[in-house]
């Protein structure tokens, strides 16, 4: 399989130079167009530029080159994570603590799960527990956060109060409670995002998307599609997660916007730019549901002041976002600037 042509340093280490280019035939920085014969320039864990390959050669002319076959994409966020699965090409990932020891193996959020099984419960011992939780792993470079995971809707309401109090995000998944007992709990918002596997009716996309709460679609079934497709079309901000039941291989954020997108076409002509907004779902929205696709440091999309994290795949062709749902091998991924993987 082809690798990377080295200009720069050996595989899990980070650049010696002080500026790196990495180029490839194409470039996906998913915020714009494609680039063909592009490049990304990157000093520590930032990009300082993407574009053209000969331009950023000419205004970098010190930077070291690592040269790539293939594309390479922004990074893939998985916005509900399985657990600590090694899927190709994610860069960044929200998931539930196992162990408050453990610290997270990729940057993203790392949530403290509260399942009380009721009010009493919650206020004599789990809040207390959650609240030291936090400040014992919130600390750089993890980011917590509070999965309600509690079927009570008295602890979800305190959940609530206390994910505002301390400013974190939330996780929910739909498989416990309706989009309507979250809102009316005080759940739902821009701060959170819902895990869900099943059917989503109108009224539930609806107030998702009044609320700016963001959906981690998390492996639907064939007979989905058509809601996927619903939230795509309805302006839904859509994100894709790897958690499914146990037993279940893990599939990262690309493989699940390929099985839509071959569902999709089996209903007929696929809706306009499918493709394109599959894989922004699977880099920019998963970062927008962990709150983390603005600002400097933003990531799961390649420009200026964005993390230095991006996958490269070996992927060619005039269509650059159906060659990628087309689970093309994963070569190398970057994090923060380092090159941790190479296959």
């Amino acid at each position: 399989m082809p690798s990377a042509e080295r200009a720069g340093p050996a595989l899990g280490r980070r650049a010696p130079a002080a500026v790196l280019l990495h180029s490839a035939p194409l470039v996906v920085p998913v915020s714009t167009g494609p680039v063909r014969d592009g490049a990304v320039v990157t000093k520590g864990e930032r990009v300082l530029a993407v574009g053209p390959r000969a331009e950023l050669l000419a205004s970098h002319p010190a930077a070291e080159e690592f040269r790539w076959p293939g594309m390479i994409v922004a990074g893939l966020v998985d916005a509900c994570s399985a657990g600590p699965s090694d899927v190709p090409g994610v860069t960044a990932r929200g998931g539930v603590l196992s162990d408050l020891a453990d610290g997270p193996a990729l940057p993203g959020i790392s949530y403290v799960e509260v399942t009380s099984a009721g009010e009493e419960e919650w206020e004599e011992h789990d809040r207390d527990a959650v609240i030291t939780a936090i400040r014992e792993v919130d600390r750089p470079p993890c980011v917590v956060g509070i999965a309600a995971h509690a079927r009570d809707p008295q602890v979800l309401e305190d959940v609530a109060v206390l994910a505002r109090t301390f400013g974190l995000r939330l996780l929910v998944r739909l498989d416990r409670h309706s989009p309507a007992e979250l809102d009316e709990a005080g759940v739902l918002g821009p701060l959170c995002h819902v895990a869900s596997a099943r059917s989503l009716d109108p009224g539930e996309r609806k107030l998702l998307r009044l609320r700016g709460t963001a959906v981690a679609l998390c492996p639907p079934e064939p007979s989905q599609v058509q809601d996927v497709l619903a939230l795509l079309d309805e302006g839904n901000t859509v994100a894709f997660g790897s958690c499914a039941p146990p037993g279940t291989p893990p599939t990262g954020p690309l493989g699940l916007a390929g099985a839509i997108r071959s569902e999709a076409r089996k209903l007929g002509p696929r809706p306009k730019e499918l493709d394109r907004r599959l894989v922004e779902a699977a880099t920019l929205g998963g970062a927008a549901a962990l709150g983390m696709d603005g600002g400097r440091g933003r990531i799961g999309s390649l420009a200026a002041g964005a993390r230095a994290d991006f996958a490269v795949f070996d992927a060619r062709g005039r269509y650059p976002y159906a060659a990628l749902l087309s689970q093309p091998p994963c070569l190398g991924t970057v994090v923060g600037g380092v090159i941790t993987r190479g296959h």
